[in-house]
């Protein structure tokens, strides 16, 4: 408690300082404004588009914020869930309209982008630990049909932007201390060496994140530098460079509770997680560039490449006594994964029938190549140490995507939008554990799909849009939901079926001075061969297909800037998710809440005081198929409150921050399908945060 008191009375101090004009910063922006976005290829209003996209200013990420994760500013957009499970070992869990909702660590379903370069492989499987919010320009979220046009895994398509170094030199210090032992360092230097940001422009900013953990047993370290150039080498060109590398060190995974552990001790452990030092450490390291040219005003050209390796250990509860089998692979994994692709997209302008008309045309190629180790998590009596070599595999996927978009006005109240994509995807498994009591289990699956999308817009008025857009979805096993066979049996779980869906979406789109912008979707998506968590125990989950699912869903969304600095905003789901077939027909999917509310309001001026107030509702989640338990529904209130000022030519900020008010006692996630029952991942209590940061322009 100590290291931090420096921080907590830094912050105060600067809020009592007296106010000070100085140049407009990141808190002027409103949320969620209708202004442009690029989520379906072509810069357009979000507004005049046939389909659900909202976008998210860093700004609005940073204020009064810890700058850890992105679920701490992902509650104001309709239909996206993501959820902290104070789980560093597990990631951040992220739901869009349902999709990605089984996902027992890391992200499915969800496509992810940063700067271009995918976030998901090609197998489906995505992270997002690498964000660094701390230099984020935005990001954009779209939901439904359109979706589908990023191919395998588009449940919806998340996508974060750096921002681009720009003007004078400047540079910008940080620190965040919070409960749980939390403490956050960062440094951010930006940018531009010519004039009129004519020549290299530049973010470069590092981090380093550590926490106790709410729960014992859940201590994690972060470090996180993040790096991008642009240079436009001619007047019609533009280049960019992108690397970034996150390290885990160590992340202590605490494992889920049974309902009466959770309830008697919500801080607690799960026994196996001491017995087995359940852990995980990761390392990853990437680069990506983007080439851009606009030869003439009907024609654009946008080349990008990406290659990176990612290295992740994991210790799992897998008790000793079931690793007897000589078939069974282990209780510790040791990936290694390399991964490299490419894009390339042309985009055309021209007129049909007196009307313009916009064309996207494109090429994708993703690569990936695993080695995936198993070990026993013991040797002798010695519990979570790394044991005998049980599983020795090595596999690739690649992935050949197509694609072309077209965007036409035919006339001046209509916009019609469709889009086709096909998508080959191969598997390969090549087993190098090979002897007399453990057979070859190599083997190699092909997916593929066609993928079409139709969109309409009217205007029905200067300020009001109506759409309806329809089309189909794909989403294969990814290479972790593929890893295991039930039995403990040996290699990779072919007899997965890829998802294939029916999405439906009508939607109305409205901003005027008084209302304000808001929008109101509704959706119904069919799903046939639902890939669902079979069983999940120890660390390690099996899937299965489980037939077929129907999701109808509301989203509505509202924002409105009053007296210039009082912003407010409003996001609605209801979803209604559920088993249309099989054995659980009629259940609800679980994970996923069947209502979800939040509120905010703040007071954002560019200087002196700022504040804001929040309020995050949910309803129950279930925890398994048969729906035999469930979180409870919860309602958390949280509160900011801040200062920012110019004192010897210095930007300084400081603020605090309360999160759950109320001391409320709930479920933050659930683990789905959890064989042992331990279902429940807690929430913390009551907890404070502050922060301070100092910018400096040369």
């Amino acid at each position: 408690m100590e290291h931090r008191l420096p921080l907590l009375a830094f912050a105060l101090a600067l809020c009592a300082l007296p106010p000070a004009a100085w140049p407009q910063g990141d808190a002027a922006a409103p949320a969620l404004q209708s202004v442009v976005v690029t989520a379906t290829r072509t810069e357009a209003q979000a507004r005049d588009l046939p389909a659900s996209i909202d976008r998210i200013d860093g700004a609005d990420m940073r204020l009064g914020r810890a700058q850890v994760n992105l679920s701490e500013s992902l509650a104001a957009v309709p239909g996206l869930a993501a959820r902290e499970r104070q789980n560093y070992a597990q990631d951040v869990q992220i739901s869009v309209r349902g999709f990605g909702a089984r996902a027992a660590f890391g992200i499915r379903g969800v496509r992810l982008y940063v700067d271009g370069i995918p976030a998901t492989l090609p197998d489906g499987q995505g992270q997002l630990s690498h964000v660094d919010i701390a230099s984020a320009e935005r990001v954009e979220v779209l939901r439904g049909p359109f979706s589908a046009l990023y191919g395998n895994s588009s449940g919806g398509v998340l996508q974060v932007f750096t921002e681009e170094g720009r003007g004078a030199p400047a540079l910008r210090l940080d620190a965040a201390a919070g409960s749980d032992g939390l403490l956050r360092f960062g440094a951010k230097a930006s940018g531009n060496t010519g004039a009129n940001d004519g020549g290299l422009g530049y973010v470069v900013s590092a981090s380093r994140f550590a926490t106790d953990g709410y729960r014992a047993h859940s201590a994690a370290r972060r470090v996180l530098a993040n790096a991008k150039f642009t240079l436009r080498p001619h007047a019609d060109g533009k280049l960019t460079l992108v690397a970034n590398r996150v390290a885990l060190p160590r992340a202590e995974d605490p494992l889920g509770l049974t309902r009466a552990q959770w309830q008697a001790r919500p801080r607690g452990v799960a026994p196996p997680a001491l017995q087995y030092d359940t852990r995980k450490t990761m390392d990853q390291t990437q680069a990506g560039l983007v080439y851009e040219h606009h030869p003439s005003e009907a024609h654009a050209w946008q080349a990008s490449l990406y290659g990176g390796r990612r290295g992740t250990t994991q210790f799992q509860a897998i008790p000793a006594a079931a690793q007897g089998s000589p078939l069974h692979p282990g209780g510790m994994i040791d990936l290694e994964r390399g991964y490299a692709g490419g894009d390339l997209r042309w985009t055309w302008h021209a007129t049909l029938a007196g009307a313009p008309l916009t064309l996207v045309g494109g090429l994708a190629y993703d690569g990936l190549g695993e080695d995936r180790r198993g070990y026993q998590n013991f040797v002798g009596d010695r519990l979570g140490v790394q044991g005998a070599l049980r599983r020795d595999e090595r596999n690739r996927v690649r992935s050949f995507d197509q694609y072309l978009q077209a965007d036409w006005a035919p006339a001046a109240r209509w916009r019609l939008n469709a889009g086709l994509r096909h998508s080959r995807i191969r598997f390969d498994a090549r087993d190098r554990f090979v002897n007399a009591q453990n057979p070859d289990d190599s083997g190699a699956a092909r997916y593929g799909a066609t993928l079409p999308v139709l969109g309409a817009s009217f205007a029905a008025s200067e300020a009001t849009r109506l759409y309806a857009t329809a089309g189909k979805g794909f989403e294969t096993p990814t290479l972790n939901e593929l890893a295991y066979r039930a039995g403990g049996q040996p290699g990779l779980n072919f007899a997965l079926r890829p998802a294939r869906s029916k999405s439906l979406e009508l939607g109305l789109k409205s901003r005027g001075a008084q209302a304000g912008e808001w929008s109101a979707a509704v959706f119904r998506t069919d799903t046939a061969d639902e890939i669902a968590t079979l069983s999940s125990s120890g660390g390690r989950t099996l899937y299965q297909n489980a037939g077929r699912t129907r999701r109808n869903g509301l989203e509505l969304a509202w924002s409105q800037t009053f007296h210039r600095h009082l912003q407010a905003q409003l996001a609605y789901t209801a979803l209604d998710a559920r088993y249309a077939g099989g054995v659980h027909a009629g259940a609800r999917i679980p994970g996923l809440a069947r209502q979800s509310l939040y509120l905010g309001a703040a007071w954002r001026p560019p200087a002196g005081w700022r504040g804001g107030v929040e309020w995050r509702a949910q309803g129950r989640v279930p925890v398994d198929d048969a729906n035999s338990d469930a979180a409870g529904g919860y309602g958390v209130a949280a509160a900011f409150a801040g200062y920012a000022a110019r004192l010897a030519g210095w930007e300084l900020e400081g603020f605090v921050r309360a999160d759950n008010l109320l001391g409320r006692r709930y479920a933050g996630s659930v683990i789905v399908n959890e064989g042992s029952g331990r279902f429940f991942e807690p929430a913390p209590g009551r907890t404070w945060l502050a922060g301070v940061s100092a910018t400096a322009r040369f």
